[in-house]
This record gives structure tokens, sequence and C-alpha cells, in this order.
């Protein structure tokens, strides 16, 4: 049997604290072998991370080893000498980071920085190292690494940061690559080609991966191991496909639970959210750390002491005392499916336009009067919101999805086309002139609560003053009550609204914001990107709130995201844009299904799946995202598009085609031709390009 390169044994680690010292890691055991990927998933503050920084043995002074020991390429780490730790840290054992420009230095160039590597770490001379630094830019497919190398990182896009990140810990050859959730925050796409590039590097360098994230279908991807964590310790792990395709423990089967699915909507497959959180690491239950929140806890059992590993060791291991006892989940009964067609429209988009002036021209260009480009946010759009249903809007970042949210909400102004909102044209008609009734209709739920809550304002006021302000209740009592209500409908107790948004966890501020939201009782929400920072179990009882809350109160929901796992799961119609204009629309099942734009076939090919036996076509996009400030001729999508026609596709703009059921195309490809093509995901598709 091969030796592992990285062998963690019965490892503990605390941080020490003004109360004493807070254990973050609790005998973790785990095993990475030459040339292997293991992922380690679990919710925030499972100890994941701490797991890298123990294998760096980088705590910023806070933290230690306190038991247990940690073996690299056969020999105890504790005996490295402060030296030899600094030469194995970027050389032998490699770290991407989750933000690129957390591992980027904003005042050196790329190639200074990746030079720098070579020059510490193998003793090459500046120039010397230039050459290898060129080659490896072409490895992680940049463009024109010679121009690359004199650029910033702030003159870098988020993909190409992250590309440069890996290139950075690649150079040494490491024999361990760690990484800490590095595709965090990207686009859908641009997700799926990181990951994609690091399985073929890891090929073909040989190189062992500790794979980090919250994320199981990244982890199904690239991983050919698995270990769950859970409160500090390990409580499943084995071969990817088996975890994933038989789950052993509660947790891991909750963490599959709270995943949306891209072949089926919510008629036949309901999210089911792990009730509570990860109690802290000083406040943990006696036995299972899981069992206050799992379904199948048995007290008298559960509660009595630690629990071991069971299984078979090395392979497939437990640990819970009645893994044996699972039942399979009972299937949903499927609702009868509504007629959209026939439903009232609240939200209708009649030839909409907006652009913004980028004035970047030099001190000769205005003198000789030269015109300042205009970046063509929204470019014609036209489509409907039906009435209390949900309309996704999707497509990857810069393609005009969140800049169409701030003209409806009044954050900004269109300069063409019109925008009713219940037959008001809303389009030029900024927040400030709006009347008090038509604000109170149309509220908004931002990605990031942290932007839009007042940190110094206790929840309760906040709430309050939308209450209010839109006339919902008047006097202390009866505003406090409601608030307290709409704090009991998102979940939370009335002790809630005495707390500073700092006190809570991330998942509550964002029911904050949703209370805040739905405070003057709006008929139309939009939902910018609600769920994408969230823990998954946390993301599933968020998805779930905003679906009942829509039940209960007949709210048009509008959702912007970039996750079609989630849109399939939401959505009755689906808008798909690229660039600011309208590539697809129809309803999900339409969308979803062949005829497909190769645009949409494409965003679907990359969504990360967890089920290993789901089977799906792979369709990679080659190059960037182009300007819009420059954008291509024609179809403007024919710059990556995998089924270009040819000159057609550059000189001249798409037609847009239309189903006799509505289902819009903008497509030079023949509708008849694009609904010949294989479904994206299938179980008699088999993995493979596209042919």
């Amino acid at each position: 049997m091969t030796e592992a390169l990285l062998a963690i044994e019965n490892l503990a680690v605390s941080y020490r604290t003004r109360g004493g010292d807070m254990p973050a890691l609790r005998g973790v055991s785990l095993a990475v072998a030459p040339g292997e990927s293991v992922g380690l998933v679990g919710e925030s503050g499972c100890g994941k991370s701490t797991c890298a920084y123990a294998v760096l043995r980088h705590f910023a002074g806070a933290g230690r080893i306190v038991a247990g020991r940690i073996r690299f390429e056969g020999r105890d780490m504790a005996e490295f000498s402060p030296r030899e730790l600094e030469r194995l840290r970027g050389g032998r054992v490699a770290m991407v980071f989750q933000d690129p420009m957390a591992a980027l230095n904003p005042s050196l160039t790329i190639g200074e920085q990746l030079c720098e590597v070579l020059v510490h770490h193998a003793g090459l001379s500046w120039d010397a190292a230039r050459a290898p630094v060129e080659a490896m830019l072409a490895d992680v497919r940049l463009p024109d690494p010679a121009r690359l190398l004199a650029r910033y990182p702030h003159q870098l896009s988020g993909g190409q940061q992250q590309r440069v990140v890996i290139a950075m810990a690649l150079l040494t050859k490491p024999s361990l690559l760690l990484l800490d959730e590095p595709t965090t925050g990207l686009d859908v796409t641009i997700e799926a080609g990181i990951v994609d590039l690091i399985g073929e590097l890891q090929r073909r360098h040989g190189t062992s991966l500790l794979y980090i994230s919250h994320d199981l279908g990244l982890i199904a991807r690239i991983c050919t191991r698995v270990a769950v964590m859970y409160a500090g310790e390990i409580v499943e792990q084995g071969p990817v496909d088996t975890v994933f395709a038989a789950p052993r423990h509660p947790y891991t089967r909750g963490l599959l639970r709270c995943l949306p699915s891209p072949t089926r909507g919510r008629e036949l497959h309901r999210l089911r959210p792990i009730r509570g959180s990860v109690a802290p690491p000083d406040a943990l239950p006696p036995g299972c750390a899981f069992g206050p929140r799992c379904e199948e806890f048995q007290a008298g059992l559960c509660d009595q002491g630690a629990v071991p590993m069971a299984g078979v060791a090395g392979r497939h291991e437990v640990r819970c005392l009645r893994w044996r006892e699972w039942v399979a989940d009972e299937p949903l009964e499927a609702p009868v499916p509504e007629d959209l067609a026939i439903a009232e429209a609240a939200v209708r988009v009649e030839g909409l336009s907006k652009s913004y002036v980028v004035d970047d021209r030099g001190l000769f260009a205005v003198m000789r009067g030269v015109e300042p480009r205009r970046l063509k946010a929204n470019v014609d759009l036209r489509f409907a919101a039906v009435r209390g249903r949900t309309l996704a809007i999707v497509g990857e970042s810069g393609c005009g999805k969140s800049t169409f949210a701030r003209v409806l909400t009044g954050l900004e102004q269109a300069e063409a086309g019109r925008l009713e909102v219940d037959g008001v044209d809303v389009a030029r008609l900024p927040a400030e002139r709006r009347p008090a009734a038509l604000l109170r209709r149309l509220q908004m739920v931002f990605q990031n609560p942290d932007d839009t809550l007042n940190p110094s304002l206790s929840v309760g006021r906040q709430i309050g003053r939308v209450v209010r302000r839109f006339g919902v209740a008047r006097g202390r009592s009866a505003v406090r009550d409601e608030t307290e209500r709409l704090l009991r409908a998102m979940r939370l107790g009335p002790e809630h609204a005495s707390r500073l948004p700092r006190q809570l966890s991330g998942g509550q501020r964002q029911r904050v914001g949703i209370a805040r939201a739905y405070a003057g009782g709006p008929d139309i929400v939009v939902a910018d990107e609600p769920v994408s920072s969230l823990d998954v179990s946390v993301r599933a009882a968020i998805i779930e709130l905003l679906l009942d809350l829509q039940r209960r109160h007949g709210t048009t929901l509008l959702l912007i995201s970039h996750d079609l796992s989630l849109v399939r799961y939401v959505a009755d119609r689906v808008v798909v844009m690229y660039l600011g204009r309208i590539m697809e629309a129809g309803t999900v099942d339409q969308v979803y299904a062949p005829p497909y734009h190769p645009y949409t076939e494409a965003l679907l090919s990359a969504i990360p799946v967890p089920d290993p036996r789901l089977r799906r076509r792979r369709i990679r996009l080659d190059g960037e995202l182009p300007s819009a400030i420059d954008p291509p001729r024609g179809c403007p999508f024919h710059t990556r598009c995998p089924r270009k026609l040819g000159a057609v596709c550059v000189d001249v703009p798409p037609p847009v085609q239309t189903t006799a059921d509505g289902h819009r195309i903008d497509c030079h490809i023949p509708l008849a031709e694009l609904a010949r093509q294989a479904p994206v995901f299938g179980d008699a598709v088999t993995e493979g390009p596209t042919p």
C-alpha cells in the first residue's frame, strides 16, 4: 500500500481566547495519497479552514496543536524547524485562497509577484524566472502571458486573478496543493473553467489536492474522496461516488437534501433545511455533536459519550450509532401545474435600454470633440413577470441583470422603452419621485445584508421604521407587535428585535433583510442574489422562506441569480441575458430542455451537481466575456459560441425565433436544428465534450 503523502492523525487544535482555550478540531484523522484529490466539506465554523492552516502550521499566533500529529512525506511536521517550514510553505506545499486579491499585492505587477516565487524558492535569478513564469501562465490558459506580466492585479478580471493565483501556487511544482473555496463568488461558467483547469493540472503534474468547499457539486466534479466535517470532527468519509450516492450520516444526508437539482423542480424535489445551527465549540452537547439538529436523534443512546467511527477503515466510514437504521425519503406528490400563459402581468418590459457614459478620453481627444464611449448595460429588453409567480433573470456578471433591477426599483433611470408596474411606466421615474404607495408595493432584497442594514440600529428599529413609513401600524405598541410578527414569520424570535446586526449570523441577517422588505406588504419583490454567500443549509431555509411568503401573500418575485440549480427550483419563467441582451426566455421547463440557445446550454453544462448518477454533457466556453463598451458585432455571443455558423453570426444580429408556445431564442441556428441537440442532463448522456 502506498504511504500517504499527508497523514493527519487524531489532530486537536485550540484557539486562545479571553475566556480560555476554544477547541476548533477534535480528533481529526485524514490521509491524502500521492496524486489523490480529497474534498473537505461542511458548514461555516466546522473546522475546514483550520485543517488547512494546521497543515501549514500557520495560526497567526492564536491557535496551537494540542494533540495528535501531522506527517508530510513520512516526517512529523512538529520536527520541522522554522526555516524548514518557511521553505515548505509555497514550495512543497502551496495554497490557493478564496479571495485572489488577498493573495496578490496590488502595488506589484503580476510578473514581479510570480517571479519572486521562483527567486525565493528555486534560487533563480529574476531574468531566469521569467520564462517558466510565462510557461505556467500559458498552462493556466491565460492569453498573451508576456503582456500579462506587466499588468497589475486590478487590471484583470476575477477569473484571471484566480488563474494567476493558481499559477503562483504551481510554480514550484508542489507535492500538495491546498485550495480553500477557490471559486466562491465567480460566475458558474468561470467556476467550471477553473475547476476543469485544476483537475487537468492535477492530472498532468501528479499534484495531491486537499479541496475545501461548501459546494458539494464542485467536490463531486474534482475529487475522488470526500470527508464531511461537523463541529470540528470528521463525521463521514469515503469515495465521492459512494458517499454522495448512499450517505450514511444524517448530516451528510441533510446537506444533500438542501441542494436544488437542475433536473427537477420543487414539484418533485422539496428542499429540507437542517434545523438549528452549528453549536459553538465551547457549548457542544454531550454525545453526538449533531444530536440537537438530527431528525434521528435517540435520547439515551446518541447523548451518552463520544461517538466512534464505524464502517470499513480507509473506505466508507461514518460517525453515527444509527446509520444502519436509515430509511429512504418518501417521494413528494406532484401538484397540478398552473397555466402561466393566461395570468396577468405585474411587470411588463418593452424595448428597455440603459447605458452609462465611460469618459476615458485623453485631453487631446476632448479638444478634438471626440464623444465619450458608452457602456450598454441593457439593450431592447422585452419580457413580462406574471403576477404571483417567480421570474428569474440569469447570466454571467456584467450581463445587465442588476442594472435592470436598479431601473425597476428607481435607483437608475432608463434611456428608452417602457417598464410598467401594474400599468404605470416607471422607466424614467426615480425612487425619490415615486409615490409612497408605489414604493411600498415594490421592494428589494439585496445580496449582502451587511451593506443595507444600519450597524448602529437594532433590528427592531430598522423594521419598525418601514412599518411606520408605509402606515402599516401606528403607535409604539402596534409597531412593536407588527415587528415581532414579521420576525416570527422569518422564524426569528421576538428577542432578536433588540439585537444589533453584528450579533446575528449571516443567515439571520438575511432574514432581517427579507423582513424589512416585506414590512410594507409589497406586491413585487426583487431578490438580487439573496443566498449566494450563505451555507447550503441556510440557503435552503431562506429559499423555502421566500417561497412560503410568496404563497401566503401572492407576491410577484423577480429573482436575479447565476445559480441555475436554484433557478430551476424556484422560478416559473426564466430570462437568459448576455451583454445586456436577451438570449432566451420562456417557462422554466422550456428553458431547461432542448431547444437551447448555445449560451443557455453552456450555462446548464457548468452547473456543479453532487449526484454521481446524473450524467451530463460538458461544454467549455473559451475566452473572457467581451466588453460591454465595445461589444461584438452581429450576435454578441459569437466570440465564445461553440456552435458558431460563420460570417452570419459575426456580422448580422440574430433573429428572434419564437415557438408556438412562446419560447423565445435569439439565434441564427434554426429552432429545428437546436431541438435536435441532446439534453445537457440525462442518464443516457455520458460525460464528454460537445460533439
